[in-house]
This record gives structure tokens, sequence and C-alpha cells, in this order.
């Protein structure tokens, strides 16, 4: 690009309307697709809670060896999470896109042939090898895009993604288990293995040829409007995008963030947050098999309603939080509303709709009470530290998804119900939200927390 187009660009007033539109047409060309890719993502890691209900009987497995395959998911995860983000900051969005989701659409298309225990819980650690980075790459590829103010709603809108392949996964998944059980002599939680693992091939070959590194490698960014985004972020950091320069070493974010005593508390408290969370994508079809619903298109279409609702909790929550520039009082309310609907899920137990009404708030606080979280971090990490640090948090710290479902896997086998597992674990998230409210203060007036 022509650097002194760039500055001279920078020297013209940019009015609101200006701001407005560019990060209007900035959202429109970045977020379909990076949202496509987390829906496939999230499909590709939680679709095993759809086809559990038959591999359980096919093959022979536990509750017990359920829950460990699936949390066994984030061990491979949580290991090669920091060097994958770090790489991606020295070789761009769009190659580590293309690397991971390629590599996990294989893996997880793999699953189908699985027989023993063993075998699920080797692919399923594979899966999060291939998958590690996905994540935190991504929320840091908005971070080099979006100031501070606009990055609660498009992380809302990112993390609706969740929601919205607990949407469209549930009828499509019970779909293919009915109608394409015995289809070439595989079972129906063989192809729903393999039709959701394909996509996530072509996904990564589009992010390679749509998406763009950083704002300067736009083509379809004016040098006006590059110059509107430099502006804003370095009125957002007062670093500038220094953060981002190619001339520093991607390990110096990790060694400079080890220092701050917040990012310790942000790790335990994302460990809370992420359990819940991760029990709503792991068990939502157990958990209605277990009110009385058999039929397994039903199963579909109500765990589609739940995410609905969750959905809307990420929506409403993360422009809420933007809208008031406040994050921790959102974070902990929506923690407490959570575990009251998960305490009195049991009670509500002689009315289907109620219960599946209660299961919805749930799910609508916890998903909106993560979509909060991540508006934390960065505001107390710099721009140097932002890569590492949110690696960090989401690497040690996501060890809770792999707590969760092994610990609900195995208070189900203890006890056959899931609703002590579910109580523990809105507890666990509250105490989580009290930690950040303690330990992370308002750093301005203007970027609240």
């Amino acid at each position: 690009m022509n650097t002194a187009k760039l500055v001279a660009a920078t020297d013209d007033a940019h009015t609101p309307a200006d701001v407005d539109a560019t990060y209007r047409k900035i959202l429109f060309r970045l977020l379909p697709l990076l949202i496509v890719c987390y829906v496939c993502a999230y499909l590709d890691r939680v679709n095993i809670s759809f086809a559990k209900l038959q591999f359980m009987s096919d093959l022979g497995f536990s509750e017990a060896a359920y829950g460990l395959g699936a949390g066994l998911f984030f061990l491979g995860y949580v290991l090669f999470e920091v060097p994958s983000n770090l790489l991606m900051q020295r070789i761009g969005a769009r190659r580590t896109l293309l690397r991971i989701m390629v590599t996990w659409g294989v893996i997880s298309s793999a699953t189908m042939f699985v027989k023993t225990p063993m075998q699920f819980y080797v692919l399923r650690v594979l899966l999060g090898v291939a998958e590690a980075g996905f994540f935190p790459g991504v929320l840091f590829y908005l971070t080099i895009w979006f100031p501070s103010e606009r990055r609660g709603r498009v992380t809302g809108y990112l993390m609706a993604s969740t929601a919205i392949a607990g949407i469209v996964g549930g009828p499509v998944s019970a779909w293919i288990m009915v109608h394409m059980a015995g289809l070439l002599g595989l079972k129906g939680w063989q192809w729903l293995l393999l039709a959701e693992g394909l996509p996530s091939l072509l996904l990564g070959a589009l992010a390679f040829l749509i998406l763009s590194d950083r704002p300067a490698d736009a083509r379809w960014l004016n040098d006006k409007e590059k110059a509107i985004v430099l502006d804003q972020l370095r009125a957002d950091e007062g670093s500038g995008t220094r953060g981002h320069a190619a001339g520093h070493a991607a390990g110096h974010g990790v060694l400079k963030v080890l220092g701050q005593p917040r990012i310790y508390a942000a790790i335990v408290a994302y460990f809370c947050v992420i359990m819940p969370f991760n029990a709503i994508g792991f068990w939502t079809p157990t958990i209605l098999k277990d009110m009385g619903i058999k039929n397994l298109i039903h199963v579909g279409w109500l765990s589609s309603l739940v995410f609905v609702a969750a959905a809307m909790g990420t929506w409403i929550l993360g422009a809420s939080s933007d809208r008031f520039k406040e994050r921790r009082w959102h974070l902990l309310i929506s923690s407490a509303v959570m575990a009251v609907c998960f305490g009195l899920l049991p009670l509500a137990l002689h009315s289907q709709g109620l219960a599946i009404a209660m299961l919805g708030v749930a799910a609508a606080a916890s998903y909106g009470a993560f979509v909060v979280f991540w508006t934390i971090p960065p505001s107390f990490l710099d721009g140097d530290s932002k890569a590492g640090g949110i690696a960090l948090i989401t690497s040690i710290g996501g060890t809770g998804a792999f707590a969760s479902p092994t610990l609900v896997g195995w208070i189900k086998t203890s006890t056959g119900s899931l609703y002590p597992a579910l109580i523990a674990l809105g507890l666990i998230a509250v105490a989580g939200a009290i930690l950040m409210m303690v330990t992370v203060r308002p750093a301005s007036p203007r970027a609240r927390t």
C-alpha cells in the first residue's frame, strides 16, 4: 500500500458516519465467513452429543467413557493452543485457517470408524490438536480490526456461531441419523460424523482466498478506510498497531503477560465460565432425552430451540455490555441466572415445557456470560501481550472444557442423574464471575470492564 497516501488520509477528519460505514464494510466482509467456519468447528466438536444417542448402544460405551472422550478433545487443544496462536502471528490468519480446518475436517470424519473407547479417545485428542488455535486465533484476529468499544457486539456475533451450530445441528443431525441409517452399510451416527466433517475442507480453502491478514493488506479497503481503522486502534490502545508488527517476536507477548497478576485471575475465571458453557453443548440432547423425549427428531428440534435462546443471549448481553460500557456485572448477573435455572431444573420436570424453557434461559445466560467474559481480557492486555494473553487464557483456563464433560459423565454414571452436576457447574461459574469482579477494575470511563 502507499504509505504517503495513508498518512495523508489520517490527517483528514473522520466523521462518525465515515467510521460507522467503514466498520460495517469490515463486518460484512469478515464476519459471515468466520461465523460459518466457527459453526463447522463447533459442529465437528460436539456432534458426538447426538452421535452418542446411537453409538453408546452400538459400541457398548458407558456415560463415563463418552464424557472422557468428549473432554479429551480439550487435552490436545490445550497442549497446542499457544503454539498455534503464536504461529498465526507469523504466517497470518489465512494460512492458519486453511491448515486448521482441513486437518480437523479429516480427523472429525475419521471418527466414524471407531470401534473401541481407546480409538475414540485417540481421535478426540487428535481432533483437539487439529483445532487448537482456531478460537483464540479468531479472537486475536478481531482485535486487529476492531477497537474495544465495538468488540463486545462483534464477539457476540462470533459467539452466536456456537448457538447457530446448535440451532442447525440439532435437526440436521437427527435427520441424518434417522434417514441415512443403513445407506452403504453405514450406521446413522457414522453418516453424521462424515457429512458434518467434510465441509470444513472447502471452508478452509475459502478462508484462504477471501480473508485479509490485516487492514494494511485489504485490497477491498481504500486508503481513507485503512486510515480510519488505524486511527481507531491507536486511540484504543495508545500504542498504535505495534503489537501486530511483523518485527516483534511472537513469543515476547507470552513472556510479557506472565508478569500481569490479572492474567492468572482471568485463567481461573475462564476455567469456571467454560465448564457450564461446554456442558450445554455436549449434554443438551441427553438432558432432553432424560426429560422423557424419546423421539430422535423431536430431540433435534427441541435442542434447536434451546440454542435459539443461547443465540439471543449472546446478542443481548454482548450489545448491552457495549451500550453501558460495563462488563463485570453483566458477567456476574448472567452467571447467577444460569446457576438458579440449573438449580431449579429438577423441580420443573413435572412440565416438559417449563423444563425446556428453563434450560433455554440457562443456555442464554451461559452463552451470554461467555461473550461478556471475552470482552474483559483485551481491556488489560496491550498490543504486545494480547495474542499471547488470549492464548494462555484459552489454553490453561480451557482445561475447564476437559473437566466439564468428564465430571458430568462421571456424576451421571455414579448417580444416574445429570442434575447434581449441572447445579455444581452453575455455582462454579458464579465463583469465576466473582473473581473477575474482585480482580479486574474498570480502566477508564471510555473502556470500562
